[in-house]
């Protein structure tokens, strides 16, 4: 049986996105959690970055990054992640919520 408390922690109830700043989140418990550009691209979990991040490389400025960092676009993935196209065309990380609310826990 699922721990309903457990899914309002992670269920979010608002979505801001702020494309020249970063996303606030509101979860159904209350947290409002805010995430700036940098943290949210430096921290992407597609397979590209994650292999960068293993080899000691930047995620983020690359050679060719356009800066400063904006978000081009930002999009629901199912209930469950936020799929977010910046501005250097990057757009295959799929940020899944539960992660995000773990990550505002600290």
């Amino acid at each position: 049986m699922p721990d309903h408390d457990q899914d309002e922690r992670f269920t979010p109830v608002d979505l801001e996105i702020k494309k020249d700043t970063g996303v606030t989140i509101t979860f159904a418990d209350g947290l409002v959690a805010e995430y700036n550009l940098v943290d949210i691209r430096l921290a992407c979990p597609c397979a590209t970055c994650r292999s960068l991040r293993d080899q000691g490389a930047e995620v983020w400025p690359r050679p060719s990054s356009p800066i400063p960092l904006r978000i081009d676009d930002a999009e629901l993935h199912g209930a469950w992640g936020l799929n977010i196209t910046w501005n250097d065309q990057h757009s295959t990380g799929i940020f899944p919520f539960e992660a995000m609310r773990k990550w505002a826990d600290g």
